[in-house]
Protein backbone atom coordinates (compact mmCIF):
# COMPACT_ATOMS: atom_id res chain seq x y z
CA UNK A 1 0.00 0.00 0.00
CA UNK A 2 2.07 3.43 -1.00
CA UNK A 3 2.21 6.29 1.15
CA UNK A 4 -0.51 8.99 1.05
CA UNK A 5 2.29 11.34 -0.72
CA UNK A 6 2.76 9.04 -3.48
CA UNK A 7 1.41 10.12 -6.77
CA UNK A 8 -1.97 9.16 -7.12
CA UNK A 9 -4.03 8.75 -10.42
CA UNK A 10 -7.03 9.79 -8.90
CA UNK A 11 -8.94 10.55 -5.56
CA UNK A 12 -12.10 8.87 -4.70
CA UNK A 13 -15.40 10.61 -2.80
CA UNK A 14 -18.90 9.68 -2.24
CA UNK A 15 -21.00 12.48 -2.48
CA UNK A 16 -23.38 12.47 0.99
CA UNK A 17 -27.59 12.02 0.52
CA UNK A 18 -29.51 14.78 2.00
CA UNK A 19 -31.56 12.32 3.62
CA UNK A 20 -28.18 10.75 5.06
CA UNK A 21 -27.81 9.91 8.56
CA UNK A 22 -24.50 11.90 9.15
CA UNK A 23 -25.45 15.62 8.53
CA UNK A 24 -28.94 15.89 10.16
CA UNK A 25 -30.81 19.28 9.28
CA UNK A 26 -27.22 20.63 8.07
CA UNK A 27 -26.80 19.36 4.92
CA UNK A 28 -26.67 22.64 2.72
CA UNK A 29 -24.48 23.93 6.03
CA UNK A 30 -21.63 21.33 4.56
CA UNK A 31 -21.62 22.13 0.92
CA UNK A 32 -19.60 24.88 1.27
CA UNK A 33 -16.56 22.51 2.66
CA UNK A 34 -17.30 19.58 0.52
CA UNK A 35 -16.87 22.10 -2.28
CA UNK A 36 -13.61 23.52 -1.63
CA UNK A 37 -12.49 20.04 -0.89
CA UNK A 38 -13.88 18.78 -4.65
CA UNK A 39 -11.99 21.71 -5.86
CA UNK A 40 -8.88 21.54 -4.25
CA UNK A 41 -8.41 17.68 -5.20
CA UNK A 42 -9.01 17.87 -9.06
CA UNK A 43 -7.02 21.12 -9.50
CA UNK A 44 -3.65 18.21 -9.66
CA UNK A 45 -5.58 14.95 -10.22
CA UNK A 46 -8.51 13.43 -11.29
CA UNK A 47 -11.64 13.23 -8.66
CA UNK A 48 -14.03 10.64 -8.63
CA UNK A 49 -17.44 10.71 -7.09
CA UNK A 50 -19.76 7.91 -6.19
CA UNK A 51 -23.26 9.42 -6.78
CA UNK A 52 -26.64 8.17 -6.20
CA UNK A 53 -28.57 7.94 -9.58
CA UNK A 54 -28.76 10.96 -12.02
CA UNK A 55 -30.48 13.35 -9.91
CA UNK A 56 -27.43 13.71 -7.69
CA UNK A 57 -25.11 13.92 -10.10
CA UNK A 58 -26.85 17.25 -11.93
CA UNK A 59 -26.58 18.79 -7.93
CA UNK A 60 -23.08 18.29 -7.52
CA UNK A 61 -22.19 18.90 -11.22
CA UNK A 62 -24.39 22.06 -10.71
CA UNK A 63 -22.48 22.83 -7.21
CA UNK A 64 -19.30 22.45 -8.86
CA UNK A 65 -19.29 23.71 -12.30
CA UNK A 66 -18.53 27.31 -11.78
CA UNK A 67 -15.11 26.36 -9.18
CA UNK A 68 -13.67 23.25 -10.25
CA UNK A 69 -11.67 21.85 -13.65
CA UNK A 70 -14.45 19.83 -14.47
CA UNK A 71 -12.31 18.36 -17.07
CA UNK A 72 -10.88 16.40 -14.08
CA UNK A 73 -14.42 15.36 -12.41
CA UNK A 74 -15.47 11.79 -13.15
CA UNK A 75 -19.25 10.55 -11.61
CA UNK A 76 -20.16 7.22 -11.39
CA UNK A 77 -23.48 5.89 -10.23
CA UNK A 78 -22.14 4.24 -7.45
CA UNK A 79 -25.26 4.57 -4.34
CA UNK A 80 -23.90 5.33 -0.53
CA UNK A 81 -25.60 4.98 2.00
CA UNK A 82 -23.05 7.74 4.09
CA UNK A 83 -20.00 9.48 2.29
CA UNK A 84 -17.30 8.37 4.31
CA UNK A 85 -14.96 7.08 1.58
CA UNK A 86 -12.08 6.13 3.99
CA UNK A 87 -13.64 3.65 5.79
CA UNK A 88 -16.18 1.85 3.09
CA UNK A 89 -14.23 2.82 -0.46
CA UNK A 90 -11.20 0.35 -2.13
CA UNK A 91 -7.92 -0.07 -0.75
CA UNK A 92 -5.88 0.17 -3.46
CA UNK A 93 -2.73 -1.91 -3.39
CA UNK A 94 0.37 -1.81 -6.17
CA UNK A 95 1.91 -5.08 -7.19
CA UNK A 96 4.90 -6.45 -9.11
CA UNK A 97 3.00 -8.80 -11.79
CA UNK A 98 0.33 -7.14 -14.49
CA UNK A 99 -2.11 -5.68 -14.05
CA UNK A 100 -0.02 -3.43 -11.10
CA UNK A 101 -3.43 -2.13 -9.18
CA UNK A 102 -5.38 -4.22 -7.17
CA UNK A 103 -8.01 -3.58 -4.57
CA UNK A 104 -9.09 -4.94 -1.43
CA UNK A 105 -12.13 -5.31 -0.40
CA UNK A 106 -12.15 -5.54 3.54
CA UNK A 107 -15.64 -5.94 4.84
CA UNK A 108 -17.35 -2.81 6.25
CA UNK A 109 -20.04 -2.48 9.45
CA UNK A 110 -20.23 1.15 9.99
CA UNK A 111 -17.82 1.06 13.04
CA UNK A 112 -19.36 -1.79 14.89
CA UNK A 113 -22.50 -1.83 13.72
CA UNK A 114 -23.78 1.90 14.66
CA UNK A 115 -25.26 3.04 11.80
CA UNK A 116 -27.43 0.46 9.62
CA UNK A 117 -27.79 0.17 7.02
CA UNK A 118 -24.79 0.33 5.85
CA UNK A 119 -24.96 -2.72 2.47
CA UNK A 120 -24.46 -0.25 -0.30
CA UNK A 121 -21.15 1.25 1.77
CA UNK A 122 -20.20 -2.65 1.84
CA UNK A 123 -20.27 -3.31 -1.84
CA UNK A 124 -18.40 -0.11 -3.22
CA UNK A 125 -14.97 -2.06 -3.49
CA UNK A 126 -16.26 -5.32 -5.56
CA UNK A 127 -18.39 -2.48 -7.77
CA UNK A 128 -15.58 -0.17 -8.69
CA UNK A 129 -13.50 -3.13 -9.14
CA UNK A 130 -15.74 -5.22 -11.44
CA UNK A 131 -16.13 -1.95 -13.18
CA UNK A 132 -12.32 -1.12 -14.09
CA UNK A 133 -11.59 -4.49 -14.06
CA UNK A 134 -9.21 -4.37 -11.07
CA UNK A 135 -8.13 -7.35 -9.09
CA UNK A 136 -10.18 -8.13 -6.34
CA UNK A 137 -8.73 -9.64 -2.86
CA UNK A 138 -11.00 -10.07 -0.33
CA UNK A 139 -9.44 -10.28 3.17
CA UNK A 140 -12.06 -11.79 5.21
CA UNK A 141 -12.24 -9.28 7.96
CA UNK A 142 -13.20 -5.58 8.63
CA UNK A 143 -11.08 -3.09 8.46
CA UNK A 144 -12.23 0.63 7.70
CA UNK A 145 -9.22 3.09 5.86
CA UNK A 146 -9.13 5.57 8.97
CA UNK A 147 -8.23 2.98 10.85
CA UNK A 148 -4.68 2.72 9.49
CA UNK A 149 -1.87 5.14 8.31
CA UNK A 150 1.30 3.48 6.56
CA UNK A 151 4.20 5.02 5.64
CA UNK A 152 4.53 2.81 2.25
CA UNK A 153 7.63 1.69 3.64
CA UNK A 154 6.43 -1.40 5.20
CA UNK A 155 5.09 0.30 8.61
CA UNK A 156 1.33 1.05 9.50
CA UNK A 157 -0.22 3.16 12.32
CA UNK A 158 -3.04 2.24 13.80
CA UNK A 159 -4.86 1.87 17.41
CA UNK A 160 -6.16 -0.43 19.90
CA UNK A 161 -9.28 0.81 20.98
CA UNK A 162 -10.55 0.32 17.49
CA UNK A 163 -8.70 -2.66 16.10
CA UNK A 164 -8.79 -4.74 18.76
CA UNK A 165 -12.60 -3.56 19.53
CA UNK A 166 -15.14 -6.52 19.34
CA UNK A 167 -17.48 -4.87 17.37
CA UNK A 168 -15.42 -5.61 14.58
CA UNK A 169 -13.50 -9.01 14.42
CA UNK A 170 -14.33 -11.05 17.34
CA UNK A 171 -12.61 -14.31 16.65
CA UNK A 172 -9.37 -12.53 16.17
CA UNK A 173 -6.67 -11.14 18.11
CA UNK A 174 -4.03 -8.94 17.64
CA UNK A 175 -1.30 -11.54 16.26
CA UNK A 176 -4.22 -12.38 13.81
CA UNK A 177 -5.32 -9.31 12.97
CA UNK A 178 -1.62 -8.54 12.75
CA UNK A 179 -1.19 -11.36 10.07
CA UNK A 180 -4.07 -10.51 7.81
CA UNK A 181 -2.80 -6.16 7.79
CA UNK A 182 0.66 -8.19 6.40
CA UNK A 183 -0.82 -10.21 3.97
CA UNK A 184 -3.43 -7.90 2.49
CA UNK A 185 -1.54 -4.15 2.60
CA UNK A 186 2.21 -5.91 2.09
CA UNK A 187 3.53 -4.41 5.24
CA UNK A 188 6.03 -6.20 7.53
CA UNK A 189 5.29 -3.69 11.26
CA UNK A 190 2.41 -3.01 12.89
CA UNK A 191 2.58 0.31 15.68
CA UNK A 192 0.21 -0.07 17.86
CA UNK A 193 -1.30 3.27 19.96
CA UNK A 194 -3.79 3.36 22.27
CA UNK A 195 -7.04 5.63 22.87
CA UNK A 196 -8.29 8.17 20.19
CA UNK A 197 -10.10 11.43 20.99
CA UNK A 198 -13.48 11.90 22.76
CA UNK A 199 -16.30 11.99 20.26
CA UNK A 200 -14.96 9.45 17.79
CA UNK A 201 -17.87 7.24 17.33
CA UNK A 202 -15.00 4.91 15.11
CA UNK A 203 -13.73 3.86 18.55
CA UNK A 204 -10.39 5.37 17.98
CA UNK A 205 -9.28 5.91 14.37
CA UNK A 206 -5.65 6.82 13.92
CA UNK A 207 -6.44 9.38 11.07
CA UNK A 208 -7.57 11.55 13.92
CA UNK A 209 -4.62 11.53 15.97
CA UNK A 210 -1.48 10.32 14.55
CA UNK A 211 -0.21 10.75 10.93
CA UNK A 212 2.53 9.46 8.98
CA UNK A 213 4.03 12.66 6.77
CA UNK A 214 7.15 10.95 5.32
CA UNK A 215 9.17 7.72 6.31
CA UNK A 216 10.07 8.24 9.68
CA UNK A 217 8.31 11.12 10.46
CA UNK A 218 4.52 11.43 12.06
CA UNK A 219 2.50 14.50 13.09
CA UNK A 220 0.55 13.72 16.06
CA UNK A 221 -1.88 15.42 18.02
CA UNK A 222 -1.25 16.75 21.11
CA UNK A 223 -3.97 18.53 24.25
CA UNK A 224 -1.78 20.89 26.80
CA UNK A 225 -5.40 21.72 28.53
CA UNK A 226 -4.84 18.72 31.22
CA UNK A 227 -8.16 19.41 32.83
CA UNK A 228 -9.12 18.41 28.81
CA UNK A 229 -10.00 14.62 27.94
CA UNK A 230 -8.20 14.24 25.17
CA UNK A 231 -4.88 15.30 27.34
CA UNK A 232 -4.08 11.54 28.79
CA UNK A 233 -5.02 9.71 26.11
CA UNK A 234 -2.97 11.76 23.57
CA UNK A 235 0.09 12.09 25.87
CA UNK A 236 0.37 8.12 26.29
CA UNK A 237 0.36 8.29 22.67
CA UNK A 238 2.89 10.70 22.22
CA UNK A 239 4.63 8.76 24.83
CA UNK A 240 4.52 5.39 23.09
CA UNK A 241 5.26 7.05 19.65
CA UNK A 242 8.89 8.33 21.26
CA UNK A 243 9.55 4.87 22.05
CA UNK A 244 8.62 3.49 18.76
CA UNK A 245 11.53 2.31 15.67
CA UNK A 246 11.38 1.47 12.35
CA UNK A 247 12.01 -2.35 10.67
CA UNK A 248 15.86 -0.96 10.61
CA UNK A 249 16.39 0.61 13.66
CA UNK A 250 15.25 4.53 12.85
CA UNK A 251 13.42 6.05 15.24
CA UNK A 252 10.24 8.14 14.78
CA UNK A 253 10.68 12.06 13.90
CA UNK A 254 7.52 12.95 16.33
CA UNK A 255 6.07 16.42 15.47
CA UNK A 256 3.47 18.08 17.90
CA UNK A 257 0.48 19.15 16.18
CA UNK A 258 -1.66 21.07 18.34
CA UNK A 259 -5.64 20.36 19.17
CA UNK A 260 -8.59 22.67 18.25
CA UNK A 261 -10.67 24.29 20.40
CA UNK A 262 -13.28 22.14 21.43
CA UNK A 263 -16.75 21.99 19.48
CA UNK A 264 -20.16 20.66 21.38
CA UNK A 265 -23.22 20.25 19.75
CA UNK A 266 -26.57 19.30 20.90
CA UNK A 267 -24.75 18.00 24.02
CA UNK A 268 -21.94 16.26 21.93
CA UNK A 269 -18.36 16.81 21.72
CA UNK A 270 -17.50 16.33 18.12
CA UNK A 271 -14.17 15.20 17.36
CA UNK A 272 -12.14 18.54 15.80
CA UNK A 273 -8.60 17.40 14.82
CA UNK A 274 -6.17 19.35 12.69
CA UNK A 275 -4.80 15.57 11.71
CA UNK A 276 -7.72 15.02 9.55
CA UNK A 277 -5.94 16.33 6.62
CA UNK A 278 -5.97 14.93 3.25
CA UNK A 279 -2.52 14.42 1.10
CA UNK A 280 -3.34 14.94 -2.31
CA UNK A 281 -0.70 15.62 -5.43
CA UNK A 282 -0.38 19.64 -5.11
CA UNK A 283 -2.33 20.32 -1.88
CA UNK A 284 -2.49 19.50 2.01
CA UNK A 285 -6.73 19.76 2.67
CA UNK A 286 -6.52 20.64 6.44
CA UNK A 287 -9.50 20.95 8.42
CA UNK A 288 -9.57 24.41 9.99
CA UNK A 289 -12.06 25.13 13.21
CA UNK A 290 -11.64 28.83 13.66
CA UNK A 291 -9.07 29.31 16.56
CA UNK A 292 -5.86 30.04 16.99
CA UNK A 293 -4.22 26.34 16.41
CA UNK A 294 -5.62 26.59 12.58
CA UNK A 295 -2.54 28.86 12.19
CA UNK A 296 0.18 26.97 14.12
CA UNK A 297 -1.07 23.58 12.13
CA UNK A 298 -0.93 25.01 8.93
CA UNK A 299 2.36 26.11 9.70
CA UNK A 300 3.20 22.62 10.66
CA UNK A 301 2.21 21.28 7.64
CA UNK A 302 3.31 23.78 5.15
CA UNK A 303 6.98 22.90 6.77
CA UNK A 304 6.69 19.37 6.49
CA UNK A 305 4.95 19.89 2.39
CA UNK A 306 6.96 22.81 1.26
CA UNK A 307 6.36 21.53 -2.39
CA UNK A 308 2.06 21.63 -1.92
CA UNK A 309 -0.41 24.23 -0.66
CA UNK A 310 -1.80 24.25 2.32
CA UNK A 311 -5.32 25.34 2.22
CA UNK A 312 -6.86 25.14 5.14
CA UNK A 313 -11.27 24.54 5.02
CA UNK A 314 -13.43 25.53 7.79
CA UNK A 315 -15.05 22.71 9.22
CA UNK A 316 -16.98 24.08 12.01
CA UNK A 317 -20.31 22.73 10.05
CA UNK A 318 -18.71 19.54 8.31
CA UNK A 319 -17.66 18.49 12.03
CA UNK A 320 -21.07 17.63 12.98
CA UNK A 321 -20.73 14.30 10.99
CA UNK A 322 -17.67 13.16 12.91
CA UNK A 323 -15.12 13.27 10.45
CA UNK A 324 -13.23 15.99 7.72
CA UNK A 325 -11.72 15.67 4.95
CA UNK A 326 -9.42 12.15 5.54
CA UNK A 327 -12.53 10.48 6.13
CA UNK A 328 -14.48 11.82 3.11
CA UNK A 329 -11.18 10.58 0.32
CA UNK A 330 -10.03 7.46 -0.52
CA UNK A 331 -6.28 7.73 -2.98
CA UNK A 332 -5.85 5.68 -5.61
CA UNK A 333 -2.26 5.32 -6.43
CA UNK A 334 -1.20 6.24 -10.25
CA UNK A 335 1.27 2.98 -11.56
CA UNK A 336 2.75 5.26 -14.59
Amino acid sequence: MPAEWERHEATWISWPRREGQSFPESYDRVLPALVSMATGIAESEILRINISGIEQEREVRGLLSSVAPMGSVEFFNIPTNEPWCRDHGPIFVTRKTSPSLAINDFGYNAWGGKYPPFGEDDAVPTVIARHFGYPLFNPGFILEGGSIDGNGAGTLLTTESCLLNPNRNPTMNRESIEQGLRDYLGVEQILWLGDGIEGDDTDGHVDDITRFVSRSTVVTAVEPDITDLNHAPLAANLELLRSMRLVDGTSLNVIEMPMPPRIDRQGLRLPASHANFYIANASILMPAFGGDSDQAAAGILSELFPDRKVIPIDCRELIWGLGAFHCLTQQQPSVF
